[in-house]
């Protein structure tokens, strides 16, 4: 039998991953937020620069990018609440179900963005915005390709009933998928040395 102290230890486990994950993921919803509000301002547009310009003159690809993002990483963290999937199984089959289609969305509006979006300051056409170079191209091209390998394998795990390589490719596609997260951490120093940008 597990006391009133364990049964509170638990539970405070049990919401204790989805809030790290909902805090990982905080500033990229709140920074895509942000964009998709200047996308979508009708009647007060935002000021187009040469670094925003590819979006107004393409929204869509960034605007299913931003809404498909935010419903994966919100609803998809409470996916690692221990527990949840045992006690909630009509939830976590839902909710998975959303997730699939919302980490399509996200993987493969990345994808196009990469590819079809125009550079940005630079001379040599294959190259992204100014501030990205080959390297981030060629990740970007990796990653988005291998969430979305990753989210069909899942989904057909979970379909064969396998569930060990379900929750392994899921797990990996969401690691993909909240990178933008960690983009808070690996820029802090661009923020307190402005003189490291270039």
């Amino acid at each position: 039998m597990t006391t009133p102290a364990q049964s509170a230890r638990a539970d405070g486990l049990q919401w204790g991953i989805p809030a790290g994950l909902l805090a990982l993921g905080f500033i990229p919803m709140l920074a895509g937020t942000f964009r998709l509000v200047q996308l979508v301002q009708l009647g007060n547009p935002a000021p187009i620069t040469p670094e925003n310009a590819r979006f107004f003159a393409a929204p869509l690809p960034v605007v299913l990018h931003i809404l498909g993002a935010v419903i994966y990483g919100l609803l998809a963290a409470f996916q690692f609440a221990p527990g949840s999937r045992r006690r909630y199984p009509k939830w976590h089959r839902m909710a998975g179900r959303v997730l699939v289609g919302s980490g399509l969305v996200v993987a493969l509006s990345g994808l196009w963005m990469t590819w079809f979006y125009p550079p940005v300051g630079l001379a040599d056409p294959l190259l992204p915005a100014r501030f990205d170079g080959p390297v981030l191209f060629i990740m970007r091209l990796l990653a988005g390709s291998a969430m979305a390998i990753f989210i069909v394998l899942g989904f057909t795990a979970a379909r064969r009933r396998d569930i060990p390589q379900h929750q392994a490719w899921m797990m990996r596609s969401y690691a993909l998928g909240m990178g933008a997260g960690t983009q808070v951490l690996t820029h802090i120093p661009w923020f307190v040395f402005p003189g490291l940008h270039g």
